[in-house]
């Protein structure tokens, strides 16, 4: 009888997955200990940073100042109470696969699979959308006598999926410096918006009458609140990505639980600061339309001033920290899936600098063909936000049935609060779904196809092929089989 193990492959692993030899995860490794909780924090940062600049004020038309203070508020308590639960979750499995690793452990293939998958439109479409707005800043601010298109775009893919080629320190590095000067300048924007702060100005779009409960704060009545939820979420959309980075940490048990909680502290900061300075400077109905709300709170209807040059300038850095932190993501999630086998396996592949190098180019050619193609950013970022909240869902659901089904698995961070954080999480992902349908229900319908496609192709290829060996495929058969010992 031929030997398995000197062609290649080892016995099955349990569930039917393929057990593969050390040389397979070899030319799949990626480089340890690259990012302490500095880098970690600034990525958190990052994946979010570019919300503060615009996008958010979108929800002023959908809920007035008060529903989008509300939605605001409900979102931020949805990610705090994520962040606190794949905390405990990433210290527990610290690998590259993150919330999909999550699911794997908890929920099975099939919850893995869903959840990769959602992870996966939110961070291939999000860099798409983004490269749009970075393309329009260009324009907008007569860079080189440059216009938006195809050749912004395909500069931007080029110059950021370069750097991460070269490798992950150099790319963290680079993200946490432009980070910073976006951050900056929004503390900046904050103190100069302040001087000309109105409170009169907040709630002056008019109630709608037809709408329930409408008055002078919820000019669109309670429905605007949860219609402005996709809104509220721009502040905080991404920060969950920081475990994606776990193979990639030093000492990810210890720093991943802290680098979260702090990029978490900081997006709150900014998120109540640049909401009311902004509305406050300039009042609610200017920036509904706004495509550079700090900007249009600065000057008004008066001549540009040397502030809010500088803050148009520094919105580009924003953009630039997002797309390049989610170039990133997008590319681990990619690497994690396609390693255990549930994509094609040649996207696991990695370079002599440890960097995932199909795992870069392919999504970023899928990105740059989306922007080029169609050039509406708005539209693919609604259908990141649907797989975004499908995602939330699952690793917030992930969190429950671990505590419930291993409460005797160790635990070197636990969520303040248990199952009732996570819980909560759970709800509001849910809710955040549902409203996705009542800004933009087109986009969440080619959510669902896209996500119908990828269900298709687990359900009669990849399931029948996953990779024993992978990390997250070999915590999974660990603990069936502790389970059946259990049992026994």
């Amino acid at each position: 009888m031929a030997d398995d193990t000197a062609s290649g492959t080892e016995a099955p692993a349990p569930g039917g997955a393929e057990r593969q030899p050390d040389a397979y995860l070899s030319r799949r490794a990626l480089r340890r200990g690259s990012a302490g909780w500095l880098l970690l924090t600034g990525l958190g940062v990052a994946y979010v940073v570019s919300g503060d600049f615009s996008g958010w004020n979108v929800g002023l038309g959908e809920g007035g100042f008060g529903g989008l203070a509300v939605a605001t508020l409900l979102m931020g308590v949805m990610y705090a109470c994520l962040v606190f639960a794949l905390a405990e979750l990433s210290a527990i499995l610290p690998t590259a696969g993150g919330g999909y690793g999550f699911a794997r452990r908890a929920l099975g293939t099939w919850g893995g699979f869903l959840t990769g998958t959602a992870i996966l439109i939110e961070y291939i479409l999000a860099p798409a959308a983004i490269s749009i707005f970075i393309g329009d800043y260009v324009e907008s601010l007569n860079l080189f006598g440059l216009e938006s298109g195809w050749p912004v775009y395909l500069a931007c893919f080029v110059v950021f999926v370069g750097i991460h080629l070269w490798g992950v320190g150099e790319a963290l590095r680079f993200s946490l410096v432009v980070t910073a000067i976006a951050v900056a300048a929004l503390l900046i924007f904050a103190v100069g918006a302040c001087t000309e702060f109105d409170g009169g100005g907040l709630n002056d779009i008019p109630a709608d009458p037809d709408a329930f409960g409408a008055n002078s704060w919820l000019p669109y009545g309670l429905l605007g609140i949860w219609a402005a939820f996709p809104f509220g979420m721009w502040f905080f959309l991404g920060v969950e990505g920081v475990p994606l980075a776990a193979e990639e940490a030093k000492d990810p048990v210890r720093v991943m639980p802290r680098a979260m909680s702090l990029a978490m502290g900081i997006l709150v900061l900014l998120a109540v600061l640049t909401f009311l300075a902004a509305t406050g400077a300039s009042g609610s109905a200017a920036l509904t339309d706004a495509g550079n709300p700090l900007v249009v709170a600065l000057e008004g209807d008066g001549e540009p001033t040397a502030l809010s040059r500088f803050v148009n300038y520094a919105g580009l850095a924003g953009l630039v920290a997002s797309f390049f932190s989610l170039i990133y993501a997008g590319s681990r999630q990619l690497f994690a899936l396609s390693r255990a086998g549930y994509l094609p396996r040649v996207l696991s592949l990695t370079n002599s600098r440890k960097s995932p190098y199909l795992g870069l180019l392919i999504p970023g050619a899928i990105g740059f063909g989306l922007a080029a193609s169609t050039g509406d950013g708005a539209r693919m970022l609604n259908i990141a936000v649907f797989g975004a909240t499908i995602s939330y869902a699952l690793m917030a659901l992930s969190h429950i049935v671990l505590r419930r089904r291993e409460p005797g698995l160790e635990r070197p961070y636990r969520t303040p609060g248990g199952v009732l954080t996570s819980s909560t999480a759970f709800v509001l992902a849910l809710s955040a779904l549902v409203a996705t349908f009542l800004v933009d229900q087109e986009a969440a319908f080619i959510a669902l196809v896209v996500y119908g496609v990828a269900l298709a192709y687990f359900a009669l290829y990849s399931r029948h092929h996953l990779v024993g060996h992978a990390p997250e495929e070999e915590f999974a058969a660990l603990a069936e089989a502790e389970a059946e010992l259990t049992r026994e």
